[in-house]
Protein backbone atom coordinates (compact mmCIF):
# COMPACT_ATOMS: atom_id res chain seq x y z
CA UNK A 1 0.00 0.00 0.00
CA UNK A 2 1.16 3.75 -1.28
CA UNK A 3 2.83 5.77 1.86
CA UNK A 4 2.12 9.21 1.75
CA UNK A 5 3.89 12.01 3.38
CA UNK A 6 2.27 15.66 3.42
CA UNK A 7 4.41 18.57 2.39
CA UNK A 8 4.77 21.25 4.73
CA UNK A 9 5.45 23.62 2.25
CA UNK A 10 2.15 23.20 0.02
CA UNK A 11 -0.26 22.10 3.09
CA UNK A 12 -1.53 23.73 5.96
CA UNK A 13 -0.45 26.73 5.08
CA UNK A 14 -3.45 28.36 6.77
CA UNK A 15 -0.77 27.59 10.06
CA UNK A 16 2.49 28.56 11.47
CA UNK A 17 5.04 26.23 10.11
CA UNK A 18 5.83 24.70 13.50
CA UNK A 19 1.85 23.76 13.99
CA UNK A 20 2.23 22.09 10.50
CA UNK A 21 3.48 18.82 12.04
CA UNK A 22 0.65 18.28 14.41
CA UNK A 23 -2.05 19.40 12.08
CA UNK A 24 -0.47 16.79 9.43
CA UNK A 25 -0.54 14.05 12.40
CA UNK A 26 -4.41 14.47 13.11
CA UNK A 27 -4.91 14.25 9.54
CA UNK A 28 -3.57 10.74 9.43
CA UNK A 29 -0.03 11.23 8.22
CA UNK A 30 2.80 9.41 9.13
CA UNK A 31 5.09 11.06 7.63
CA UNK A 32 6.17 14.73 6.66
CA UNK A 33 8.50 16.57 3.66
CA UNK A 34 9.16 20.42 3.28
CA UNK A 35 11.92 22.37 1.37
CA UNK A 36 14.38 23.89 3.93
CA UNK A 37 14.37 23.55 7.82
CA UNK A 38 17.12 26.45 8.01
CA UNK A 39 14.81 29.14 9.04
CA UNK A 40 14.69 27.09 12.69
CA UNK A 41 16.84 25.45 14.65
CA UNK A 42 16.74 21.29 13.49
CA UNK A 43 16.17 21.01 17.90
CA UNK A 44 12.98 22.61 17.56
CA UNK A 45 12.05 21.09 14.39
CA UNK A 46 13.39 17.41 15.33
CA UNK A 47 10.97 18.04 18.77
CA UNK A 48 7.82 18.59 16.55
CA UNK A 49 8.47 15.55 15.08
CA UNK A 50 8.88 13.86 18.16
CA UNK A 51 6.04 15.16 19.60
CA UNK A 52 3.88 14.08 16.89
CA UNK A 53 4.81 10.75 16.14
CA UNK A 54 5.82 11.70 12.26
CA UNK A 55 9.30 10.98 10.67
CA UNK A 56 10.88 13.10 8.06
CA UNK A 57 11.28 11.47 4.72
CA UNK A 58 13.34 14.56 2.85
CA UNK A 59 14.13 17.90 2.33
CA UNK A 60 16.80 19.90 0.36
CA UNK A 61 19.76 21.32 0.20
CA UNK A 62 19.74 25.12 0.79
CA UNK A 63 19.17 26.82 -2.71
CA UNK A 64 20.06 30.45 -2.52
CA UNK A 65 17.90 33.22 -2.54
CA UNK A 66 14.50 31.36 -2.64
CA UNK A 67 12.02 34.70 -1.75
CA UNK A 68 14.26 36.53 -4.43
CA UNK A 69 13.19 33.83 -7.02
CA UNK A 70 16.31 32.00 -6.96
CA UNK A 71 15.53 27.98 -7.28
CA UNK A 72 18.94 26.66 -6.78
CA UNK A 73 22.60 27.12 -7.53
CA UNK A 74 24.21 24.04 -8.21
CA UNK A 75 24.53 25.06 -11.82
CA UNK A 76 25.59 28.15 -11.13
CA UNK A 77 29.74 28.44 -11.55
CA UNK A 78 29.52 31.52 -9.40
CA UNK A 79 28.36 30.07 -6.74
CA UNK A 80 29.97 26.69 -6.21
CA UNK A 81 31.63 27.42 -2.46
CA UNK A 82 28.04 29.29 -0.96
CA UNK A 83 26.68 25.69 -2.58
CA UNK A 84 29.72 23.47 -1.28
CA UNK A 85 28.66 25.22 2.60
CA UNK A 86 25.10 24.65 2.01
CA UNK A 87 26.02 21.24 1.92
CA UNK A 88 27.67 21.05 5.10
CA UNK A 89 25.03 22.40 6.83
CA UNK A 90 22.04 20.09 5.46
CA UNK A 91 24.05 17.09 6.82
CA UNK A 92 24.03 18.69 10.05
CA UNK A 93 20.21 19.22 9.85
CA UNK A 94 20.21 15.98 8.52
CA UNK A 95 21.71 14.06 11.55
CA UNK A 96 19.26 15.80 14.24
CA UNK A 97 16.23 15.04 12.06
CA UNK A 98 16.98 12.02 11.04
CA UNK A 99 16.00 12.36 7.66
CA UNK A 100 18.29 9.65 5.02
CA UNK A 101 17.60 11.75 1.67
CA UNK A 102 17.99 15.21 0.49
CA UNK A 103 17.29 16.56 -2.36
CA UNK A 104 19.52 19.26 -4.63
CA UNK A 105 17.47 21.71 -6.90
CA UNK A 106 19.86 22.56 -9.93
CA UNK A 107 18.57 25.90 -10.27
CA UNK A 108 17.84 28.18 -12.91
CA UNK A 109 20.51 28.67 -15.98
CA UNK A 110 22.39 32.28 -15.01
CA UNK A 111 22.33 34.38 -18.13
CA UNK A 112 25.48 34.31 -19.66
CA UNK A 113 27.17 30.60 -19.16
CA UNK A 114 27.53 28.47 -21.88
CA UNK A 115 25.37 24.91 -21.30
CA UNK A 116 29.04 22.59 -21.29
CA UNK A 117 30.05 25.16 -17.94
CA UNK A 118 26.50 24.77 -16.39
CA UNK A 119 26.71 20.87 -17.25
CA UNK A 120 30.09 20.72 -16.06
CA UNK A 121 29.84 22.85 -12.65
CA UNK A 122 26.19 20.73 -11.88
CA UNK A 123 27.93 17.37 -12.37
CA UNK A 124 31.11 18.54 -9.97
CA UNK A 125 28.64 19.98 -7.29
CA UNK A 126 26.49 16.66 -6.95
CA UNK A 127 29.92 14.26 -7.19
CA UNK A 128 30.90 16.48 -3.95
CA UNK A 129 27.72 16.72 -2.30
CA UNK A 130 27.22 12.47 -2.88
CA UNK A 131 30.57 12.13 -1.20
CA UNK A 132 29.54 14.43 1.47
CA UNK A 133 26.12 12.81 2.25
CA UNK A 134 27.72 8.97 1.53
CA UNK A 135 30.46 9.31 4.47
CA UNK A 136 26.99 10.60 6.67
CA UNK A 137 25.07 7.72 5.72
CA UNK A 138 22.53 9.93 3.50
CA UNK A 139 21.12 9.24 -0.12
CA UNK A 140 21.46 12.45 -2.56
CA UNK A 141 18.51 13.29 -5.01
CA UNK A 142 18.13 15.47 -8.16
CA UNK A 143 14.71 16.43 -9.34
CA UNK A 144 13.56 17.47 -13.04
CA UNK A 145 11.25 20.21 -12.95
CA UNK A 146 9.02 21.83 -15.47
CA UNK A 147 9.86 24.78 -17.85
CA UNK A 148 5.99 26.27 -17.33
CA UNK A 149 6.56 26.44 -13.70
CA UNK A 150 10.35 27.46 -12.96
CA UNK A 151 11.31 28.54 -17.21
CA UNK A 152 14.98 28.49 -17.09
CA UNK A 153 15.30 25.46 -14.50
CA UNK A 154 18.37 23.69 -15.48
CA UNK A 155 16.90 20.05 -15.32
CA UNK A 156 13.69 19.44 -16.83
CA UNK A 157 13.61 15.68 -17.78
CA UNK A 158 13.97 12.02 -16.67
CA UNK A 159 16.83 11.15 -19.02
CA UNK A 160 18.64 14.14 -18.60
CA UNK A 161 18.78 13.52 -14.82
CA UNK A 162 19.67 9.91 -15.21
CA UNK A 163 22.61 10.86 -17.86
CA UNK A 164 23.86 13.50 -15.47
CA UNK A 165 23.68 10.44 -12.06
CA UNK A 166 25.63 8.18 -14.71
CA UNK A 167 28.39 10.93 -15.01
CA UNK A 168 28.64 11.43 -11.13
CA UNK A 169 28.75 8.00 -10.37
CA UNK A 170 27.81 7.76 -7.35
CA UNK A 171 25.67 4.91 -6.02
CA UNK A 172 23.67 7.13 -3.36
CA UNK A 173 22.26 9.73 -5.95
CA UNK A 174 18.87 8.82 -7.52
CA UNK A 175 16.07 11.13 -9.64
CA UNK A 176 13.38 12.29 -7.59
CA UNK A 177 10.03 11.55 -9.89
CA UNK A 178 7.73 14.62 -9.27
CA UNK A 179 4.51 13.03 -10.91
CA UNK A 180 3.29 16.59 -11.65
CA UNK A 181 6.40 17.67 -13.13
CA UNK A 182 6.62 14.76 -15.35
CA UNK A 183 3.71 14.95 -16.61
CA UNK A 184 3.96 18.30 -17.74
CA UNK A 185 7.30 17.72 -19.69
CA UNK A 186 7.26 14.01 -21.07
CA UNK A 187 3.78 11.91 -19.60
CA UNK A 188 4.38 8.46 -20.11
CA UNK A 189 4.62 8.13 -15.93
CA UNK A 190 3.65 4.61 -15.64
CA UNK A 191 6.39 3.27 -17.65
CA UNK A 192 8.97 5.92 -16.72
CA UNK A 193 8.33 4.87 -13.27
CA UNK A 194 8.41 1.11 -13.91
CA UNK A 195 12.00 1.29 -16.48
CA UNK A 196 13.80 3.83 -13.88
CA UNK A 197 11.95 2.27 -10.78
CA UNK A 198 15.73 1.20 -9.22
CA UNK A 199 17.05 4.18 -9.31
CA UNK A 200 13.88 7.11 -8.12
CA UNK A 201 14.52 7.13 -4.86
CA UNK A 202 11.83 9.32 -4.01
CA UNK A 203 8.31 9.92 -5.83
CA UNK A 204 6.03 13.44 -5.22
CA UNK A 205 2.68 13.74 -6.64
CA UNK A 206 0.01 16.58 -7.51
CA UNK A 207 -2.69 16.86 -10.06
CA UNK A 208 -2.75 18.50 -13.77
CA UNK A 209 -3.49 20.97 -14.37
CA UNK A 210 -3.51 23.30 -11.43
CA UNK A 211 -1.06 21.23 -9.48
CA UNK A 212 -4.16 20.51 -6.91
CA UNK A 213 -4.60 17.75 -5.14
CA UNK A 214 -5.49 13.78 -6.66
CA UNK A 215 -8.68 13.48 -8.66
CA UNK A 216 -9.01 17.48 -9.19
CA UNK A 217 -7.26 16.79 -12.64
CA UNK A 218 -5.94 14.70 -15.60
CA UNK A 219 -3.89 12.28 -14.07
CA UNK A 220 -5.27 9.17 -13.22
CA UNK A 221 -4.00 8.37 -9.68
CA UNK A 222 -6.44 5.44 -8.47
CA UNK A 223 -4.23 3.51 -11.43
CA UNK A 224 -0.66 4.97 -10.43
CA UNK A 225 -1.06 4.06 -7.01
CA UNK A 226 -1.99 0.69 -7.65
CA UNK A 227 0.96 0.16 -10.38
CA UNK A 228 3.34 1.53 -7.87
CA UNK A 229 2.10 -1.15 -5.76
CA UNK A 230 2.40 -3.51 -8.52
CA UNK A 231 6.34 -2.77 -9.73
CA UNK A 232 7.20 -2.53 -6.19
CA UNK A 233 7.85 1.28 -5.07
CA UNK A 234 8.55 0.82 -1.38
CA UNK A 235 8.98 3.90 -0.69
CA UNK A 236 7.35 7.51 0.57
CA UNK A 237 5.18 9.49 -2.33
CA UNK A 238 5.09 13.20 -1.21
CA UNK A 239 1.78 15.19 -1.26
CA UNK A 240 3.41 18.64 -2.63
CA UNK A 241 0.07 19.91 -3.94
CA UNK A 242 -2.03 22.77 -3.70
CA UNK A 243 -5.09 22.45 -2.00
CA UNK A 244 -8.05 23.68 -4.20
CA UNK A 245 -9.76 24.75 -1.14
CA UNK A 246 -8.51 24.50 2.31
CA UNK A 247 -5.68 21.08 2.97
CA UNK A 248 -8.49 19.41 5.19
CA UNK A 249 -11.64 19.83 2.48
CA UNK A 250 -9.35 17.96 0.05
CA UNK A 251 -8.07 14.98 2.10
CA UNK A 252 -11.16 13.01 0.50
CA UNK A 253 -8.42 11.48 -1.87
CA UNK A 254 -6.01 9.93 0.49
CA UNK A 255 -9.39 8.66 2.73
CA UNK A 256 -10.11 6.56 -0.46
CA UNK A 257 -6.42 5.17 -0.80
CA UNK A 258 -6.38 3.93 2.76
Amino acid sequence: MAKFAANLAMLFTELPFLDRFEAAAKAGFKAVEFLFPYAWTAEEIKQRLDDNGLTLVLHNLPAGDWDAGERGIACHPDRVEEFRAGVVKAVAYAKVLGVGQLNCLAGKAPAGVSDPVLHQTLVDNLKFAANALQTAGLRLLIEPINSFDIPGFYLNFTSQALAILDEVGADNAFVQYDIYHAQRMEGELAATMQKHLARIGHIQLADNPGRNEPGTGEINYPFLFKHLERIGYSGWIGCEYKPATTTQAGLGWLQQTA
